[in-house]
């Protein structure tokens, strides 16, 4: 945790030094050019505002000794002590070269500004050299900078004081991430502000969430496993024996040994089979088209039709077209229907009608608690029962973009297989 507030600190801290620099030479060398108009235009009004007041005795006037003035008034040429300290050029010169109410003008490589004033009984001159504009370009300076420096301060603390903010949340993120496997850890984190780290401290939780549930998901998927192979396995190991013993005729136990172990080698083909399906998860824009479901329905009732005799199959199928392959589509059918075999008690319906499949057996309603985790794997269902047959069924039609459904009857049963929404 201190090295991500180590981090942050280093890299605020760089970012403020790189801000104030590029600032720093905006007001110190950019701006003062762009703003040299605005010193001009200072400085006429400075000129301009004292002649108001100014009169014949010019050294009983409040005015600025940085500007000199002329007084002009029946011929007679009235000037300022500081005249010849600010303009060094004569007087009736500069008459001559004053030919607008105010401007600037080069003399003797020096650069003077001016304003001129006339009215029924005088003429009122105010002059101002370079070293007046450097003295208002200073002054605006030292305050445009003051201000800078303010401004810049006030800016530094406030995002110092919001970074310190943000770095305690990411502290409490980090430490929840780092426990994130910890149940002991008090895992709620209750950020006020609905901003993005909020969103994803909601999303981390989400996570740490999902994340438990696959792990218990996992470990009674293994516990199930585990007790699914076993059995078969112990019956195997005891006919062994049995007929090692002697107390069993090797046809028997070879005839039971085989019985259990096409058992387990449909359990592993089904294993096998949901560890293929997320690799065609990878690969479903290559191997999905469409294909012609009465093929598929019409193959799987060939198979499952003899399994009880005491069970009809029937189908009524329309025209439609499914996303898929002939395979993919064969798994789900026959999926469905092995489950469909064991429950139906006289009658197994498969409809197909505007792209979409209805498979009804008219047995047992499922459990409402038990339809939303029927189709999990190894997740207990009716009498107890469990395997992978249905958790193959959802994951195939989820590569296949189709959703199913599960609706109790008055009498039986209905899967509804139908589009889903795009992914």
């Amino acid at each position: 945790m201190k090295y991500i507030e180590n981090k942050l600190g280093r890299q605020l801290i760089l970012i403020l030094v790189i801000i104030f620099d590029i600032v720093l030479v905006t007001v110190g060398i950019i701006l003062p050019k762009s703003l040299t108009p605005v010193y001009e235009s200072s400085i006429y009004n400075a000129l301009k505002n004292p002649l108001d007041i100014i009169n014949s005795d010019l050294e009983g006037s409040n005015v600025s000794n940085e500007i000199a003035y002329l007084y002009i008034v029946d011929g007679k040429i009235y000037t300022s002590n500081n005249y010849t300290r600010i303009v060094n050029v004569d007087k009736n010169e500069l008459l001559n070269m004053l030919n607008k109410e105010y401007g600037s003008f080069e003399f003797n490589d020096k650069t003077y500004y001016y304003y001129l004033s006339k009215d029924e009984n005088a003429t009122k001159v105010a002059i101002a050299n370079e070293n007046y504009l450097s003295k208002i370009h200073g002054n605006l300076m030292v305050t445009v900078i003051s201000l800078f420096l303010i401004a810049f301060l006030l800016i530094a603390l406030i995002v110092f004081v919001w970074s310190n903010v943000v770095v305690r949340k990411i502290e409490k993120l980090k430490l929840k991430i780092d426990n994130i496997e910890n149940d002991n850890f008090d895992h709620k984190i209750n950020f006020k502000t609905d901003d993005e780290i909020k969103s994803l401290a909601k999303s981390i939780e989400d996570m740490r969430l999902s994340l438990k549930k696959q792990e218990e998901y996992k470990n009674n998927m293994y516990q199930n496993i585990s007790h699914d192979f076993k059995t078969p396995l112990t019956v195997i190991k005891s006919y062994v024996e049995a007929v090692e013993d002697g107390v069993e005729d090797k046809d028997t136990a070879l005839n039971v040994i085989k019985e259990q172990t096409d058992k387990l080698e449909k359990k592993v083909y089904s294993l096998l089979y949901l560890n293929k399906l997320d690799y065609l998860k990878d690969k479903k824009n290559e191997t999905i088209s469409v294909i012609d479901i009465s093929e598929v329905i019409n193959a799987s009732i060939e198979k499952f039709k003899y399994q009880r005799k005491d069970v009809k199959i029937h189908a009524s199928i329309d025209n439609s077209k499914f996303s898929g392959t002939f395979d993919l589509w064969e798994t789900i059918i026959d999926n469905i229907l092995n489950n469909f075999i064991r429950y139906a008690k006289k009658e197994i319906k498969i409809t197909v009608k505007n792209n979409k499949l209805t498979l009804f057996n008219d047995g047992p309603n499922i459990d409402e608690k038990l339809v939303n985790d029927i189709f999990n794997p190894f997740k207990k269902g009716i009498n107890g029962q469990f395997g992978l047959g249905l958790s193959i069924v959802k994951k195939t039609l989820n590569l296949l973009n189709y959703d199913i459904s599960i609706e109790n009857n008055r009498k039986g049963v209905s899967f509804i297989i139908k589009k889903g929404t795009k992914k």
